[in-house]
């Protein structure tokens, strides 16, 4: 259908090219993203579906002042990342299990090991998790909001428009990072947003130019064979 279809080929081509070159980028260049830009990656994210059109997302934008007050609101707070408290939601398995220890452990191993830190070197991983709550060293930082009487359906939404902005920010010729570290530090993020009690803290998300000559941007993580995953019938 493709092939006889040039005009949809050539827009499949770019909408796969957005996809695919996505990825979790973790060191920024400092240029500015400007607010116009921001808008309209964001506008167009909105167009995620969403359960009777609730569009259950609220977002934060931090640049500047505010994004360093987050970043040093978290800091300071002492509360190293392996004793934070996931008490508004949880993300990961209590117990990781296969297959999903092997994948976790094989992209930890492949991301320190293309920033040359050993498998012991406990204090140089800690500083490099730290640098999530820099936001990478991005220009933007946004954090992301839901309403805590909403069922698991809105953050199923949710993940869609986080995704729909992970795409049209590269569309842009920019990247991002998602993180969902911030999310245990709602503390600490509340009262510089001011963010009301009824929101729970999703995640946060890095957005700028990537830059290239960091080590850690060489990292690139693999993806399981289709026909472990998949399964057709008719």
């Amino acid at each position: 259908m493709l092939e006889n279809n040039p005009g949809i080929a050539g827009d499949a081509e770019i909408v796969d090219e957005a996809i695919l070159s996505r990825r979790s980028v973790r060191a920024f260049l400092p240029d500015m993203v400007d607010d116009d830009t921001i808008r309209n990656i964001l506008s167009v994210a909105a167009r995620a579906p969403s359960g009777t059109n609730m569009q259950p997302w609220k977002v934060y934008v931090t640049k500047g002042e505010t994004k360093q007050r987050i970043t040093d609101a978290i800091l300071n707070s002492g509360i190293r990342a392996e004793k934070a408290d996931w008490d508004e939601y949880r993300y990961y398995p209590t117990q990781f299990f296969e297959p999903y220890l092997t994948r976790r452990r094989a992209n930890g191993f492949g991301l320190y090991g293309a920033l040359g830190i050993g498998r012991r070197e406990v204090d140089k991983m800690r500083a490099q998790h730290d640098r999530n709550f820099v936001f990478f060293d991005a220009p933007v930082g946004m954090i992301f909001t839901i309403d805590r009487r909403l069922n698991q359906g809105s953050w199923i939404d949710y993940g869609m428009f986080l995704q729909n902005i992970m795409v049209a920010a590269r569309g842009r010729g920019l990247h991002t990072c998602p993180q969902a570290a911030f999310a245990p530090y709602h503390r600490q993020i509340r009262p510089v947003l001011n963010i009301p009690d009824e929101e729970i803290v999703v995640c946060g998300m890095a957005l700028g130019h990537e830059d290239t000559s960091k080590p850690e941007n060489a990292f690139r993580t693999d993806r399981v064979p289709l026909e472990e995953w998949v399964s057709f019938s008719e």
